[in-house]
Formats: C-alpha cells, sequence, structure tokens
C-alpha cells in the first residue's frame, strides 16, 4: 500500500478544498508514491513523535496541526519546526496533516467534541458558502438514466441527508452537424430537433473536474453541452464551529463538572456563570473566539472552546458562558478519530496512536 492511498482516504473524509486559506495542510514532508510501513496519528508533529514513528517502523505521521504553516527560507535545524523537518526527511517519514478541513466537515473534529459532552442535533454553526455549484446539461431521452447515474455515483446530487437528488424537465435540442462532425443523431448539414431532458444536479465545487469526466464518458454526444454555475448556496455540511443540544438541561455548576471529567481537565477558564440551565452548547475545537458572536445569534447557553483571550471573554456579554478548555485539550480525541477513519477502510493495516503528549502547556495548581 503506497502513502498516496492512506492519503486518498483521508481526503475523501475532508477535501482539502475545505482548510482556511491561511492553513498549510496536506502532504508537507516526504514522497506519496512509496509504500507506507505504517501510520502514526498525533495531534502535532514534533521531534519525539518523529523518534517514535522510527521506533515503530512507521513512516508516515498523520497529524491534525501542519508543522510547518508559512514558508521555510532555510532548513538549519535553528528550531523545532526545522529540526523536525530534518529528522523526518533523513530517516524517510512523511508527514501529513489534516488540520482546518478536518475542523470543517460536520463529522470532524467539533462533531468528536460534541459526542464526548452529549450534544444531539447537530449542526454546523457557520456553513461555509460558494462550496456548491451546479451542473446543467442536455440530454436525450434514450440516456437520460445512464448520464444522471454517472453523475451520482461520482459525487454529485448530495443536499443534506439526501442523495440522489436532480430535477429534469423535457424540451427540444437542435443541432446542425458540420463537416467534420460524428453525430449521434441527426444527419450531415441538417439542422435536427432533438427530444432532450434537461438535467440540473448540484455538487461540490471541488469534484468539478471528476464529475465533468464523468459526464462526457455517460454522454453519447460528441459534443456535450453544459452549464457550471457556482453557488451562493451555504454548505449545511461544511463550516465553522458545531452546535447541538442536551438531552436533558443540566445545572451550569454540573455541565462544567461534566466538561472537566471528559478532558481530564486541570482548569476551565470561563465568564460568569449566569444562574440558568445549559440546554444548547456550541463547541469550536481550538482557537474559537470569532465564533462568540455566532454562538450567542444561534441561542447557545455555553460556547466550549480554547485560546481565548483576555478582552475576548468581555463578548460573552452576559448572554452565554465562555468555557476555554485548552487547545490541546479541545483536540485530543482528534487521533482516535483519524484512527478510526483509517481502520474503517484498513482494518488489518498498522494504524497507531502517538504515545507522545505533545502539549506544551502546564498550569501550576499547588
Amino acid at each position: 500500500m503506497t502513502i498516496s492511498t492512506i492519503i486518498a482516504v483521508l481526503e475523501a473524509f475532508a477535501p482539502p478544498a475545505y482548510q482556511e486559506s491561511y492553513d498549510n495542510s496536506g502532504l508537507i514532508v516526504g514522497n506519496a508514491s512509496n509504500e507506507c510501513s505504517g501510520v502514526l496519528c498525533t495531534l502535532d508533529s514534533t521531534e519525539e513523535v518523529v523518534a517514535e514513528a522510527i521506533s515503530k517502523g512507521c513512516n508516515l505521521i498523520v497529524a491534525h496541526h501542519p508543522i510547518v504553516f508559512s514558508g521555510m527560507k532555510r532548513i538549519t535545524g535553528k528550531n523545532y519546526v526545522e529540526r523536525t523537518v530534518i529528522a523526518a526527511i533523513k530517516n524517510d517519514i512523511a508527514i501529513y496533516a489534516i488540520h482546518t478541513n478536518a475542523d470543517n466537515v460536520i463529522k470532524g473534529v467539533n462533531d468528536v467534541i460534541a459526542n464526548a459532552i452529549g450534544l444531539k442535533n447537530k449542526r454546523v454553526l457557520v456553513p461555509t458558502s460558494k462550496l456548491l455549484a451546479k451542473l446543467i446539461t442536455f440530454i436525450p431521452l434514450s440516456h437520460l438514466e445512464q448520464v444522471r447515474t454517472a453523475l451520482f455515483e461520482n459525487g454529485a446530487g448530495h443536499i443534506g441527508n439526501y442523495s440522489e437528488a436532480s430535477y429534469s424537465v423535457e424540451g427540444t435540442g437542435t443541432y446542425k452537424a458540420n463537416e467534420g462532425a460524428n453525430p449521434f443523431l441527426g444527419q450531415m448539414g441538417i439542422r435536427h430537433e432533438e427530444p432532450e431532458r434537461k438535467l440540473e444536479i448540484i455538487f461540490p465545487l471541488h469534484i468539478q473536474s471528476k464529475l465533468v469526466k464523468a459526464l462526457k464518458e455517460a454522454h453519447p454526444y460528441e459534443e456535450v453541452a453544459y452549464d457550471i454555475i457556482v453557488l451562493e448556496n451555504e454548505n449545511q455540511e461544511v463550516g465553522s464551529g458545531l452546535i447541538g443540544e442536551l438531552e436533558t438541561p443540566i445545572d451550569e455548576l454540573l455541565f462544567l463538572r461534566k466538561i472537566k471529567e471528559v478532558f481530564q481537565l486541570e482548569i476551565i477558564r470561563h465568564t460568569p456563570l449566569l444562574g440558568k440551565k445549559i440546554s444548547k452548547v456550541a463547541v469550536c475545537g481550538g482557537a474559537g473566539s470569532f465564533l462568540t458572536r455566532h454562538a450567542i445569534n444561534a441561542g447557545a447557553d455555553l460556547f466550549l472552546t480554547a485560546d481565548v483571550k483576555y478582552h475576548e471573554f468581555f463578548d460573552a456579554d452576559k448572554k452565554l458562558i465562555i468555557a476555554d478548555i485548552g487547545h490541546w485539550e479541545s483536540e485530543q480525541f482528534t487521533s482516535d478519530l483519524l484512527i478510526d477513519i483509517l481502520h474503517l477502510k484498513f482494518p488489518t493495516f498498522a494504524v497507531l496512536k502517538s504515545e507522545v503528549i505533545t502539549n506544551s502547556v502546564r498550569y501550576f495548581i499547588n
């Protein structure tokens, strides 16, 4: 099995097109065509994790956070990033990052957090727009089902919990085959009229090239007429944060204690309690203070996130509780998510969880 085979499964789960513009998800170090001896899943790529991969015979590290965020002009080993990259290259170990694209898919990092604290009826807090497009094409009646099925099989026609969604209407197409043409129907030099179906179908924009290829292969015409329109519609399954409801409303202190227990926390930084039960909760793994206003507007009673600055706590404005549990702490179950994804596809392959605790933050409590 090659490294590219592993990457293909990860990118089917969280397409790179869904990462934020500042991010650097993807293969950062290594050759995707190399055979994979084993996968080590971790939150962060560090020198210690590279050493662990060597000791366990894994030549692919799958990390949540990219070890390289911005361009590197020199690799001299002067800091932990450069030393990690050098160690990986010297030992022929690939490093792959699946960061904000894994945050932004509805079954990704935030879903793991939501499940851990018992949220139901979950939805993306701030869905992303302009990730969807509509394909419009015109098909002779004899080949409608063939073309439509090909488009469905290649990822088109998904709307929320529904698949194979499309719309068609009957009409009449005209064309005249000129010199050099090889028409499927009609005669050379004579305008032909053909009963056709206009088919409309929605698809994720990042699969456009694959979908057009499938369309042309399934369509009987020599020249396939089609339109692609980028939609303003929000993709309800992709975006920032998640919000859901508790099965039963719970006292604020009891819920904070539950969070502390589930995430095995030493401390929770939070805004003043409001004296009401917690029913609806918003979550965002990692730094999520940019979503506070959205959590308030969505009616959340508590917003669980990390990396909140002093003045950002004021944004709660006595309308909800902000609970900052720490960056590493909020995303600590991500490795388990990655392992589950890969084990589902490769149940007998060596996919291991790193034993290195990469959290660099410590709390002095005594």
